[in-house]
């Protein structure tokens, strides 16, 4: 088979080979190298943004589990520092006193100051069922209950995404038992 078309810079036809089959070809990839550039860019930028959104997601599990954590040691702390406590430093314990313990649960990768904890103690009904009401002031006694919520603001960083937090918080209640 002949060819008729001549490509320019050429005087005579000559048949369809190996050789100007690449060359047609080459030339079909020189006008597309530019698309490729432009495909992989797109593609790696939300490859990599699927990426860091799922590490995202890893680091505010593992928040969520240190918080839930440090709500439950948290109360087990102030359940047996009750005002009845004897042979510890801290009995009687105080909001305040929590507060600094949470805090001073140092887990990696958690930022201390953006932890914080809110204590409510409630005293127990006389009466059966047992029912429980929020104490005006700090009733520590045993046989009330201490609740602690501890919230904790996890940082979202996303690139191509504005920075961000999500909250996380958990809620424990035990029997303050001395």
């Amino acid at each position: 088979m002949t060819a008729s078309t001549t490509f320019p810079g050429e005087t005579m036809s000559r048949s369809l080979s190996r050789r100007g089959g690449a060359r047609l070809g080459l030339r079909l990839f020189r006008r597309d190298s530019g698309a490729m550039a432009v495909e992989f860019a797109a593609t790696a930028t939300l490859l990599m943004m699927t990426f860091f959104g799922i590490f995202q997601t890893c680091l505010a599990l593992y928040a969520y589990s240190f918080v839930s954590d440090a709500a439950r040691v948290a109360t087990r702390y102030a359940v047996v520092r009750g005002s009845s406590c004897t042979g510890m430093t801290d009995c009687g314990i105080t909001a305040t006193q929590i507060q600094t313990y949470v805090q001073g649960l140092a887990y990696p990768g958690i930022n201390a100051s953006s932890l914080s904890a809110t204590t409510t103690w409630f005293s127990a009904s006389s009466t059966q069922p047992t029912t429980w009401t929020a104490c005006a002031n700090q009733c520590n006694a045993p046989g009330n209950a201490v609740q602690i919520k501890v919230t904790y603001a996890i940082p979202i960083f996303l690139p191509y995404w504005k920075k961000g937090t999500i909250s996380a918080s958990s809620t424990s209640q035990m029997v303050i038992s001395n």
